[in-house]
């Protein structure tokens, strides 16, 4: 866990940094996990952590992608900027003006 808190430190961007927080969090508390089931033999209780360890392989990716998808469909630009509505509509803009300009000349 400590090197992924090193990585955290070391990306700058968004996006990287999820996917390092992803990580961190799925591998530690599963090495965690495993370390108590171990501690306490087959049992029970085993079964439940096993449980337990089956449902974080599954939902800690899956929620980093949700995240993740959702920060870019919000705009959300890979400098940590949120693309401006007024910068996007000139742009389409400035484009159709650049297109009626060629059929014209």
């Amino acid at each position: 866990m400590v090197f992924g808190a090193v990585g955290l430190f070391r990306f700058k961007d968004f996006y990287p940094r999820i996917l390092i927080a992803s990580k961190i969090d799925t591998v530690g508390l599963l090495t965690i996990l495993i370390g108590v089931a171990l501690r306490h033999g087959i049992s029970f209780f085993t079964g439940k952590v096993a449980l337990i360890i089956v449902v974080i392989l599954v939902l800690n990716p899956l929620v980093a992608h949700i995240v993740a998808s959702a920060a870019q469909e919000s705009g959300y630009g890979l400098e940590g900027t949120l693309a401006e509505e007024g910068d996007s509509l000139q742009d389409s803009e400035k484009l159709n003006e650049e297109s009626s300009n060629e059929h014209e000349g």
